[in-house]
């Protein structure tokens, strides 16, 4: 059985403690992650069955199977010529696919089928049944704003994999240095199983190193790939930004915003940028994953998500100006800094100053 991978460096919780990410632990069937004291999810992998489910919500890819890649079979389903989806067939659980999986894939192959015959008496539909069918929903309503006649179907196939017979001297044939690893690597997960423990996971110092790179999904750029290949619709849509799960259009309040940089500093993928003089946040709609790690980190909430999402940034993407700041030298230290108010010092200074203001009891009125 395959079990589940962190990559801590990929982990949204890892860019901040003031991230409030869970999605992994709440569509988790098991309780096999947990988020609790620990920065980034424990696993108990003796709990965990391999379904997949966690890679299939995370926005930043951070979790994958080691039996599966949703990549590789993104392009093994293209050159299949059926269109069944199942749990039988090959995927762990269609929850393991997100809804740009979903989308990119029904696009380029015209029709998706998707085999719900077990999932009734399956013992992990409590979360994954709901999750199969809350991405249908989005990717349906999705492909009708796109104006795409792509279909999805939900049917109950019943596929049953035909098993192949085998003699000993195949069996003994076959045995190389390839299955000699998958056997050993078996061999480890089982181990892994065999402990009823969390295993609380940590960032190394290769880790470390990675968390400043700006990394975008393989889900996003399959996506980008395939709405590039379709026509567009006779108009752009605006949708509900309450039925994405998977990018956002942001607002910026310029008058609480203080320039403390942080949100586009901590964005995973580059969607909120500045330039050399850090004297503006830009944001691009089709390179957010909606983490939200940036509305977690901005303390006076200056960033907020639109209501809204035009479904013109599928087919035309484009960078939108949040907010421009001033950028001066610090009176006191002379250190160039951004602000959006009139302050004369950089935010060190100004802290500095209001801390010695505290000690000697002194008030802004004296």
């Amino acid at each position: 059985m395959s079990l589940i991978k962190l990559k801590a460096s990929s982990c949204v919780r890892s860019l901040s403690v003031e991230s409030r990410c869970d999605k992994c632990e709440v569509v988790c069937p098991t309780d096999a992650i947990v988020i609790g004291e620990n920065p980034l999810p424990s696993i108990n992998f003796s709990l965990c069955i391999g379904c997949g489910a966690c890679g299939g919500v995370c926005p930043t890819e951070a979790f994958s199977l080691d039996g599966f890649s949703a990549t590789e079979f993104f392009f093994d389903f293209l050159e299949d010529k059926d269109n069944l989806i199942s749990c039988r067939k090959n995927v762990p659980c269609i929850s393991a696919l997100s809804v740009e999986h979903l989308i990119s894939l029904a696009i380029l192959k015209k029709k998706l089928v998707f085999d719900m015959a077990y999932c009734d008496g399956c013992a992990i539909a409590s979360t994954c049944h709901k999750q199969i069918l809350a991405n249908y929903e989005e990717a349906t309503y999705l492909l009708e704003a796109m104006e795409n006649k792509a279909e999805i179907k939900l049917e109950n196939i019943c596929y049953e994999k035909k098993e192949e017979q085998t003699d000993r001297r195949d069996f003994l044939s076959a045995i190389n240095l390839t299955t000699l690893a998958k056997t050993k690597k078996s061999f480890e997960n089982e181990v892994k199983k065999a402990s009823n423990e969390l295993i609380k996971h940590t960032l190394e110092k290769t880790d470390i190193a990675l968390l400043r790179k700006k990394i975008l999904p393989e889900k996003r750029k399959l996506f980008f790939s395939a709405v590039k290949r379709v026509d567009r619709p006779s108009q752009f849509h605006i949708v509900e930004a309450d039925e994405l799960s998977f990018t956002s259009q942001k607002l910026m309040n310029t008058e609480t915003c203080t320039a403390c940089q942080m949100c586009y500093r901590v964005c995973p993928t580059g969607a909120l940028t500045s330039d050399i003089k850090n004297s503006k946040i830009d944001f691009d709609p089709f390179l957010c994953v909606k983490c939200n790690i940036c509305h977690d980190v901005c303390e006076p909430n200056a960033i907020t998500l639109s209501s809204s999402y035009n479904v013109k940034e599928f087919f035309e993407p484009e960078v939108q100006s949040l907010i421009s700041f001033n950028v001066r030298r610090c009176d006191e230290c002379n250190m160039i800094f951004s602000t959006n108010t009139t302050d004369k010092l950089c935010y060190r200074c100004k802290a500095e100053d209001e801390e010695a203001r505290e000690l000697w009891g002194i008030t802004e009125d004296m």
